[in-house]
């Protein structure tokens, strides 16, 4: 689970989530299925809300809490079989870091060196849109770089003690018990000029030295933002996972019927490492809007298209919200529709004792929020924790290979094997319609017991390792399959 702490839970009435309301709510992150929790930036930052501009790479941002809420967050986590990782920011600070505060009003500053600069600043550089490099100072030949804007200078990872000084951070968590980083941005740690900006080997290089350094520690977790080449961040000598950006695009498409998107879908993993983080949206806008929005609030598609990546390979992020089917808060700017507090109840007291929250609540609150949605057998949220119950009790579902997708008109059928006791087969009908399908390589001779939905009535295959069967408009199916 993807948890904007500002928004989940407030502990203490002041209208902004903290770490003390996440603890609360651990009981229902178990209750959903949940495993891991990646925590959004918790560190202290400029903004004290999107949380990317850091000023302190070893402290907790106030509002959320103290070290001590921190620790007790982990053991909390820990007891219910829940790992804990957070996000970590490699390629820039604040510019009220200050680190960049001594370097941007001294040159002799022992700092002048941790971030890029520039004298006059160099011309031809587009970064989407905008020149990324800044004057020091108003009329001053001087320009820091910054990918993100002015209010985040890029670090010079190129210098030694920068990099040593990231080693220093992580490892003042991972000291601390925390399971692993979700590491932002990582093919921006290293620009070479206005042409050769994006995904540089020297990127990918430090990737994987960071990525060596966590996983010195045992049973430790990387994941990577890395929307140029996803699947290359993923392997093993580069990150080791990565979020596939672009599949969740398929899968909503994918879930509204649309044979191309069913068809992409079908492919993805014949060539993608099952080590890839799968996700239907995030915190990003670039990455669509809240998925009630994407799907105009149809929920049968919804849950297509929750059942395609839950089932799939990958380690699927769902985003907080998503299991309630919360919806975006309209006019407001950039990330901040996407970024709500949680809808626990149709009130505002469900997320804080306070007279109001940091940010309007969800639109739909009053119909989507965890309290009642609990007590509809029917609800996104039980069919999620439907699908969450089959990933966590099948293995090969869990961790199986991807085999033999099979796409006819609408309907999408893949089989998840481990081994031969642990050999699963999911058929999906996007369509409007029942179809029959038969599916073709499952072994000879073999049994279907239905796993999902509940009452299936056993199937057999032929002496050819087929079976046909009948699949209902906008539903699942899951089997498990015994030679």
């Amino acid at each position: 689970m993807e948890i904007f702490v500002r928004g989940y839970q407030d502990s203490d009435g002041d209208g902004i989530g903290d770490l003390r309301g996440l603890i609360q709510r651990l009981d229902y992150l178990q209750d959903l299925g949940i495993r891991g929790i990646w925590l959004m930036p918790i560190t202290a930052s400029a903004d004290r809300d999107h949380g990317y501009a850091t000023t302190d790479f070893r402290a907790l941002e106030p509002q959320y809490g103290s070290l001590d809420d921190f620790d007790e967050l982990i053991r909390q986590a820990h007891r219910r079989g829940i790992g804990v990782i957070i996000d970590y920011i490699l390629n820039h600070s604040a510019a009220q870091h200050p680190f960049f505060q001594a370097a941007l009003h001294s040159e002799s500053s022992p700092f002048r060196d941790w971030f890029v600069w520039q004298d006059p600043a160099p011309v031809g550089w587009d970064i989407w849109g905008k020149n990324p490099w800044y004057p020091a100072q108003a009329g001053d030949s001087s320009h820091y770089f910054g990918t993100f804007g002015p209010h985040m200078p890029d670090f010079n990872l190129r210098n030694p003690a920068v990099v040593d000084y990231h080693r220093s951070s992580l490892r003042f968590w991972l000291n601390r018990g925390l399971d692993g980083f979700r590491l932002d941005a990582v093919p921006h740690l290293i620009e070479n000029d206005a042409v050769n900006w994006n995904d540089q080997a020297e990127s990918r290089r430090l990737t994987k030295d960071f990525q060596d350094l966590i996983k010195r520690y045992p049973q430790r977790y990387t994941v990577c933002e890395a929307t140029a080449e996803p699947k290359a961040y993923a392997a093993p000598e580069v990150c080791g996972s990565a979020f596939a950006f672009g599949l969740e695009q398929h899968i909503l498409k994918a879930a509204k019927g649309e044979p191309a998107a069913i068809q992409q879908v079908a492919n993805y993993f014949l060539t993608a490492p099952r080590s890839m983080a799968t996700m239907l949206a995030n915190h990003d806008i670039f990455a669509g809007e809240r998925v009630w929005d994407q799907m105009a609030g149809d929920e049968a598609r919804y849950k297509l298209a929750a059942a395609t990546y839950l089932l799939l390979p990958g380690t699927p992020f769902i985003y907080y919200g998503e299991e309630i089917g919360m919806a975006g808060v309209k006019g407001l700017p950039g990330d901040e529709p996407l970024r709500a507090p949680m809808s626990w109840t149709p009130q505002i007291s469900g997320f804080t004792s306070g007279a109001r929250a940091f940010r309007p609540v969800s639109p739909n609150a009053v119909t989507h929020n965890a309290q009642a949605q609990q007590r509809d057998p029917a609800s996104i949220l039980n069919f999620y924790k439907a699908m969450l119950k089959l990933r966590n009790s099948h293995p090969a579902i869990a961790s199986g290979a991807y085999e033999h997708p099979q796409v006819d008109g609408q309907t999408l059928s893949f089989q998840r094997r481990l081994n031969p006791q642990a050999h699963d087969l999911i058929v999906i009908n996007y369509g409007d319609s029942a179809r029959s399908v038969t599916v073709h390589q499952l072994p000879r001779r073999a049994s279907l017991l239905g796993s999902y939905p509940s009452g299936q009535a056993a199937l057999r295959t032929d002496a050819a390792g087929q079976v046909s069967l009948s699949v209902d408009a906008q539903s699942v199916r899951v089997f498990r399959v015994k030679r």
